[in-house]
């Protein structure tokens, strides 16, 4: 029972100030969401107002969905296999993503990676955060963890083999 485990995945696609202009965007980003992931998405809303962005209390700010069980193994399979080498001078994942507790979270900058979006739904390109909550209770843990599921982590500059 100590052994850590990946408890469960978190997309989160961050919208902002366009959602306040054009309600079509969030149809348009939940559907991309949806086929990325498998799932349909969670609305996130302003939690509190902010003159200076416009922003008024529940005012839709983003997207989120949590995976678990074979949703999250078949989407960590396809994020570790299939889009991740498809990353541009791709030379592995920062290990600097660590929140202190366990918890990795992953910025991605586009969305085209995944090979499963069609081109055609794609209208702007927009990142999101996939952020990977396990039962460890350190750092060190989790990278090791994540490292046997099969994240590839890049070395650090200081550390380079040759």
């Amino acid at each position: 029972m100590a052994i850590p485990r990946l408890v469960k995945i978190v997309v989160n696609c961050g919208i902002g100030r366009e959602a306040i202009a054009d309600k079509k965007i969030i149809e348009k980003v939940s559907a991309q969401l949806g086929v990325i992931t498998g799932q349909k998405p969670a609305i996130t809303r302003a939690r509190r107002a902010i003159s200076s962005f416009k922003l008024r209390v529940g005012d839709t700010v983003g997207l989120k969905v949590t995976l678990r069980g074979k949703m999250m193994a078949d989407f960590f399979t396809r994020l570790m296999r299939l889009a991740l080498p498809r990353v541009r001078d791709f030379r592995g994942v920062s290990q600097a993503g660590f929140d202190g507790h366990g918890n990795y979270t992953l910025g991605i900058t586009e969305q085209t990676i995944f090979p499963e979006l069609d081109f055609a739904m794609v209208d702007k390109i927009r990142g999101f955060e996939v952020t990977f909550v396990t039962t460890a209770t350190s750092d060190e843990h989790a990278r090791v963890l994540l490292t046997l599921l099969g994240m590839p982590f890049a070395v650090p500059a200081g550390r380079q083999e040759k």
